[in-house]
């Protein structure tokens, strides 16, 4: 395969590699595979990335940044909330890897963006200054938590996701209903439910909690 004749930016390279990212997970990101994907050399590569914990991480940045971003000014705050928790849910949902660089290099600024969004939304809804810090985290814990478990569910299930979560009931429901009485009363709504909405929902309790700390 030719070289490449044009420009190689960073811009660039963290597209390809969010590509293979998203394609086959971190083992898939290799400065190999972005060479042969780039139609480049090695030391093009580096010259605008160290390594792969670099690049991991500059990608990470990117994706969050589109989820920070965007939100219309102005937006009532605790709208604005659900927003952004929507989109970091759908944002891991669709980068899988993004959830584990996010809890491995916490000081970076994908983390940080996450947490001024969410925090000064607090802040706007009148959440006391000697609160906001653990209602910030909680809520933050939540979201991050819960995206990367879907995310990472959707991944191992080998079957459609409604016959999954059917067989998933159907062993809830023959367990002894004297020692699980609520699993069998959740398992008719699993087999429906949308992880989406249930997720949304979680977010709502949080802030339905967070509002009586005002």
């Amino acid at each position: 395969m030719p070289r490449r004749t044009d420009g190689l930016s960073q811009e660039l390279i963290v597209k390809t590699a969010t590509g293979l990212l998203d394609d086959g997970g971190e083992a898939a990101l290799t400065f190999r595979a972005l060479t042969t994907s780039l139609r480049t050399g090695y030391g093009a590569i580096y010259h605008h990335v160290a390594n792969k914990s670099d690049l991991l991480a500059a990608a990470t940045d990117e994706v969050i940044a589109g989820v920070t971003t965007g939100v219309v000014a102005g937006t009532e705050p605790r709208e604005a909330l659900r927003t952004v928790a929507l989109r970091l849910f759908d944002a891991i949902d669709a980068h899988p890897w993004v959830g584990a660089q996010l809890a491995r290099e916490p000081w970076r600024p994908a983390l940080l963006e996450i947490y001024e969004s969410i925090g000064s939304r607090l802040d706007a809804l009148g959440v006391p200054e000697d609160a906001i810090f653990d209602a910030a985290g909680a809520l933050v814990n939540y979201v991050l938590g819960v995206a990367g478990q879907n995310a990472a569910n959707a991944r191992l299930a080998t079957t459609d996701r409604s016959d999954f979560l059917a067989g998933v009931a159907a062993q809830w429901t023959r367990l002894d209903p004297a020692k699980y009485p609520f699993v069998h009363k959740a398992a008719t709504q699993l087999r429906a439910h949308d992880d989406r909405a249930q997720f949304l929902a979680g977010v709502d309790i949080f802030l339905a909690g967070i509002a009586t700390l005002g």
